[in-house]
């Protein structure tokens, strides 16, 4: 019973974080039809902040629970820097080119962005352990855990709703499903797609950013962390769909709760666990889970 339930809590949890970190990804390629391979150095660059601003703001000696604050506007600095300077600098030029030549654009983005990041912060790893063990710890039968995996499963399913209703019922949600179907059309009818597009980049910039922040409390922050956080976000997309939100959720689930099975069960199979799914669904749905709906050519 211990085992189960710790592969149920272990795999909700680990879900929650690769929802966090994929859904911006899922948000970018939906609506702007890019796969950002530079999201991964979005993510970094939030770890890197929040372990600055936050470190500084306790050495201060100000209120320990302040640091969650720090840590949010951390990501929203991340992202309201980073989001505008790359989509209004570089990526508007790139509109309508193949698609292979933007993951190609985003690449050289992400090589780019790893070596600021050793030039501003160094190759020595940051530690910001202090929010991790803040919030105390809960039981469960013989288990112990931490209550920050509750604030990271809150925090995936907060933005999983907010994203759902602003998609779903409101008028700007609807604008963004117009340009996601037919962006010329959309354009005649008076939308401003490059508006669109803006905002979108700066939200799933802002998104990426807090996938680092929340993370940073839970590793050391260093160089690579990028690289790998892309290959796991890319995954969690293909698997769901590319551009579909709900695929997105319902791949994590899945892959959070293989990879804790296998952890728990056979620990050999932990990092083949991730691609073992993804090989799965892709033979039986080549498209991913969820198949978002493309333009009709004429």
């Amino acid at each position: 019973m211990d085992s189960l339930l710790a592969i149920l809590i272990d795999g909700l949890v680990y879900s929650s974080w690769l929802f966090i970190i994929a859904v911006g990804l899922t948000l970018i390629y939906g609506v702007m039809k890019i796969l950002n391979i530079a999201h991964g150095s979005l993510y970094s660059l939030g770890a890197y902040t929040a372990a600055s601003l936050t470190g500084l703001w306790l050495s201060l000696g100000y209120a320990p629970m302040g640091s969650f604050l720090v840590m949010l506007l951390s990501a929203v600095l991340v992202g309201a820097v980073f989001g505008p300077i790359i989509e209004r600098g570089l990526l508007r030029f790139m509109y309508g080119r193949d698609e292979i030549v933007l993951v190609l654009v985003t690449y050289a983005l992400f090589l780019i962005l790893e070596d600021v990041i050793k030039i501003v912060w160094g190759v020595n790893p940051y530690f910001l352990y202090q929010p991790y063990s803040l919030l105390g710890s809960f039981e469960i039968l013989n288990l112990t855990y931490p209550n920050y995996n509750l604030l990271l499963c809150i925090v995936a399913i907060i933005i999983g709703l907010v994203l759902t209703w602003l998609l779903q019922k409101t008028k700007q949600g609807k604008i963004l499903i117009a340009v996601i179907h037919d962006r010329e059309m959309a354009s005649a009818q008076g939308v401003h797609v490059g508006k669109v597009y803006f905002l979108t980049f700066t939200l799933g910039a802002t998104l990426a950013a807090l996938g680092g922040v929340l993370t940073a409390p839970m590793i050391s922050v260093q160089p690579g962390i990028g690289a790998e956080t892309i290959v796991l976000a890319f995954a969690v997309v293909v698997i769901g769909g590319l551009g579909s939100l709900p695929g997105a959720a319902l791949a994590a689930i899945m892959v959070g709760l293989v990879r804790a099975s296998a952890v728990h069960l056979v620990p050999d199979l932990d990092l083949f666990s991730v691609y073992l799914v993804m090989a799965t669904v892709l033979i039986f749905r080549p498209k991913g889970l969820f198949v978002t709906q493309e333009q009709r050519k004429i």
